[in-house]
């Protein structure tokens, strides 16, 4: 299978199309763990939610598909392939966007 690339301007992981279409200013684009799981940043975190990670890459989720991507491919390369697709219709995820989005 061939690896699919969202669009992105410069190195910059605010500006990821997605492949579906969505982006920061549409439907949101979430800050995610290596699992896909939405993460917070701060004390606290909120049942369902990941914390923000010390030592970890960071990644992008679309919520609308599930296509994940690797911050530091973005800003190291300009490129964003999709690194992993996780299921944002229903289990553990989806209730993570619920609450990420509740949370905001």
């Amino acid at each position: 299978m061939d690896t699919e690339y969202a669009t992105v301007s410069g190195h910059d992981v605010t500006t990821i199309t997605c492949v579906c279409g969505n982006t920061v200013s549409k439907d949101g684009l979430i800050q995610a763990n290596s699992r896909g799981i939405p993460i917070y940043a701060g004390d606290d975190v909120p049942a369902g939610l990941a914390p923000w990670p010390a030592d970890e890459d960071l990644y992008t989720l679309c919520p609308a598909c599930g296509r994940v991507y690797s911050d530091a491919a973005v800003e190291e390369t300009g490129k964003a392939p999709v690194a992993f697709r996780v299921d944002v219709a229903s289990g553990p995820i989806a209730e993570a966007i619920k609450v990420h989005w509740n949370n905001s």
